[in-house]
């Protein structure tokens, strides 16, 4: 899913870093991300510290369900489903949507991952990363789809 944030983008810097200095640079200048891992034989997903915050979490290790508690509620069951085929067969995926924060506003989140290991007699692994803009977006504000 593709979609363009209305937004201000006040904190992020009016510069960009030197060519020299790499891709690297400009993606951390508008993003944070943070990996993660999940056990398919008990569940478990383990997040990053910044990962647990953002997502309201207490503890780094938790569950599905209460990970995807602050998602947007119209792409729960899409995200739900996509993990669901994941845990079943090897694969890689996707998905973007937005985590509602205490104060109203919403942080949009990208998440790529791949699950392992299905195929043996271990029950697997899942593994990714979540990508973060370094914007939040207004309660109000509203996201448009690029078609």
């Amino acid at each position: 899913m593709f979609k363009i944030a209305r937004a201000s983008l006040a904190s992020v810097s009016t510069g960009f870093p030197e060519a020299e200095n790499g891709v690297s640079d400009v993606f951390a200048q508008l993003t944070v991300s943070e990996g993660w891992v999940g056990d398919l034989s008990n569940g478990v997903i383990k997040l990053g510290e910044r990962a647990t915050l953002l997502h309201g979490l207490n503890s780094p290790e938790c569950g599905l369900l209460s990970m995807m508690r602050c998602y947007d509620a119209n792409d729960r069951a899409h995200i739900l489903e996509l993990f669901e085929q994941a845990a079943t067969s090897s694969s890689h995926f996707c998905y973007s949507t937005t985590i509602g924060l205490p104060n109203g506003h919403r942080q949009p989140v990208f998440c790529i991952g791949e699950s392992d290991g299905l195929e043996q007699a271990s029950a697997g692994s899942m593994l990714g990363i979540f990508v973060f803009p370094r914007f939040k977006l207004a309660a109000s504000a509203t996201l448009r789809a690029l078609s």
